[in-house]
């Protein structure tokens, strides 16, 4: 691999962290400086969801977003050689990568099945196995490291990149095509319900007058900093992420989503099932908190979290991405 410079600076330049079999302890390296291997992703409060989810031999379980399969491992192995684990994704780049990895590992398809779909059609893939239901369910609702680190998806503006922020890059629309036909009204009702912007009206008129000119992701970084030009760096900074978690939320629908999953999950989980769910900002943990209370009210729920569970020190520290993150978890009755 050529580059420029003395180290890879480019996600597709790293080739020993997309290849960590062949250059043993390149990714303990990475971590070390508390960063993300690239293609890589660490998995969230995986002690905290096992002790939560409590795996046994032989059930059930459901990671209904697969991502790195990280979380996916440590579930197969405390369900030991008689437990299957199926796992969706709707992303098929890295469903591929995924399953071929714990393949590798040695979990063939009796004990792990691969499903690429998103988990608002897990019912349909529990019914194409025969399953009644499971006894684990898992959903990560956070986007993996591998696509956020990859300019080619469009999910971050640190690099440039195409407006694209599609978790299943064979759907439509894209981040681009949607900016291109939303009017100023819904896309300033969008920053404000998935993302809390304050300078949504603002933003949502100057990113109208501009469409069809915003390309790449640095395109839409610059105009929400040139908008914002009289405020000052961290607030602009601010107000980009804010921006493009909208985006991104709206393009992959994904509160419907979120919300289908609520929905079903007391039909998918077995008597004494347990569900957990990782979320990333408040409006989805809104929304799962209300589900949640609804069906313990309801007598569906035997127990749900009273708290939700956040990372400790340590793991911001040597995960960042971390920090964000709320587990909560429910019990069926």
């Amino acid at each position: 691999m050529r580059y420029p410079g003395t180290h890879p600076r480019r996600f597709e330049q790293k080739y020993k962290e997309h290849a960590p079999e062949r250059h043993p302890g390149i990714l303990d390296e990475v971590r070390a400086r508390g960063m993300t291997p690239a293609g890589s992703h660490v998995p969230i409060l995986v002690e905290e969801l096992l002790a939560v989810l409590a795996p046994r031999p032989g059930e059930r379980a459901l990671d209904a977003t697969l991502g790195h399969g990280g979380h996916a491992q440590r579930l197969l192995a405390a369900l030991g050689p008689d437990g299957v684990l199926l796992g969706l994704d709707a992303d098929p780049l890295e469903l591929a990568r995924s399953e071929a990895r714990l393949r590798a590992l040695g979990y063939g398809p009796e004990r792990f099945v691969a499903r690429r779909t998103n988990f608002a059609a897990l019912e349909g893939a529990l019914a194409e196995l025969g399953w009644d239901g499971v006894d684990v369910l898992l959903a990560d609702l956070g986007v993996s490291s591998m696509q956020l680190d990859d300019p080619a998806r469009g999910f971050s503006f640190k690099l440039a990149g195409p407006l694209d922020m599609r978790m299943n890059p064979r759907r439509e629309p894209s981040a681009r095509q949607w900016l291109e036909r939303v009017d100023a009204a819904e896309l300033e009702q969008a920053l404000r319900d998935h993302a809390d912007e304050p300078h949504a009206a603002l933003l949502a008129r100057a990113i109208e007058r501009r469409r069809g000119s915003l390309v790449t992701t640095l395109d839409l970084a610059e105009l929400v900093r040139g908008v914002l030009a009289r405020w000052d760096e961290e607030q602009r900074e601010a107000s980009v992420r804010r921006v493009f978690q909208a985006v991104r939320i709206a393009v992959n629908d994904e509160f419907a989503v979120l919300e289908q999953l609520l929905r079903a999950l007391p039909r998918v989980l077995r008597p004494g099932g347990r569900a957990a769910l990782l979320t990333f900002h408040s409006g989805e943990d809104r929304r799962v908190k209300k589900a949640f209370e609804q069906g313990r009210e309801a007598g569906i729920y035997a127990a749900i979290s009273d708290e939700v569970v956040r990372p400790g020190p340590a793991e911001r520290r040597d995960n960042p991405r971390a920090a964000p993150a709320k587990l909560r978890w429910a019990r069926r009755a």
